[in-house]
């Protein structure tokens, strides 16, 4: 069994896609709530697999002092998340990350389910890849039998999923561009690499068209979307529309 530490941060203003609200026509306060949706789709998808959830949380002195709630702490607030998103809430584990930067707060994640733990395989899942189903994370399952190292790709060099059978060396691991940083870092450990197919991650209005899309696309087309996520379009009223250079942005209707 493959265990999924899924990167969680309170979906709260100033803390989560603070970018999304510079580059988007969504508030910062839409932009948490987008989150807190994508987050819960991901969720879902990782309890409906075979594999173990392990929600894997920033304590509340490494959030963005804006993010932080004296009234509420982040594992506090996402436990509520995880009680009302999941059938069955009390089959997730919950872990505070360790580590200053993200290559050092996963990796030290993933080294130590492999190493303390002794489990099989351990992987990092963003919260932000709502396009994760049941069958990626199977799918990812069955290639770290055969592989070191599964990434899955997505926009802009990041990847929405990064799984190991063995550790590597995570120092810096996660850098821009991940995917290939993150190769670099199995090929020195001599690890084969497998890959998923590419999915889009949310952090900016660009990323943010490629969402809408995608989802109005799939629905239209009578396909499986994130229930959640496509909920906070359809009630946001986003759409995408191109400009005579084929750029995208998105509006509201």
């Amino acid at each position: 069994m493959t265990v999924v530490a899924v990167l969680a941060d309170p979906p709260r203003p100033g803390c989560s896609l603070s970018r999304l609200a510079e580059t988007s026509p969504l508030s910062e306060s839409e932009a948490a709530a987008l989150a807190d949706a994508m987050l819960r789709d991901t969720l879902r998808a990782v309890e409906r697999s075979g594999g173990e959830l392990l929600v894997n949380y920033r304590s509340d002195d490494l959030l963005p002092d804006a993010a932080v709630d004296p009234e509420e702490p982040a594992e506090e607030a996402l436990r509520a998340i995880v009680d009302d998103a999941l059938d069955e809430p009390e089959a997730a584990r919950f872990e505070v990350q360790v580590g200053s930067t993200l290559s050092a707060r996963a990796g030290n994640t993933v080294t130590h389910l492999l190493r303390e733990e002794g489990v099989q395989s351990a992987a990092v899942l963003r919260g932000d890849a709502p396009f994760v189903l049941r069958s990626t994370i199977d799918s990812a399952a069955m290639k770290l039998r055969t592989n070191g190292v599964v990434l899955g790709p997505s926009t802009n060099g990041r990847t929405y999923f990064a799984g190991f059978k063995s550790p590597i060396d995570f120092y810096g691991a996660f850098a821009a561009p991940e995917v290939e940083t993150l190769v670099d870092g199995a090929n020195d450990a001599d690890l084969d690499v497998g890959f998923l197919p590419m999915q889009p991650t949310v952090r900016t209005g660009g990323d943010l068209a490629t969402l809408v899309s995608t989802i109005r696309a799939r629905w239209q087309a009578g396909r499986v979307v994130p229930e959640r996520t496509a909920e906070f379009v359809v009630d946001n009223g986003l759409a995408v529309v191109g400009d005579a250079d084929e750029d995208l942005r998105v509006v509201r209707d």
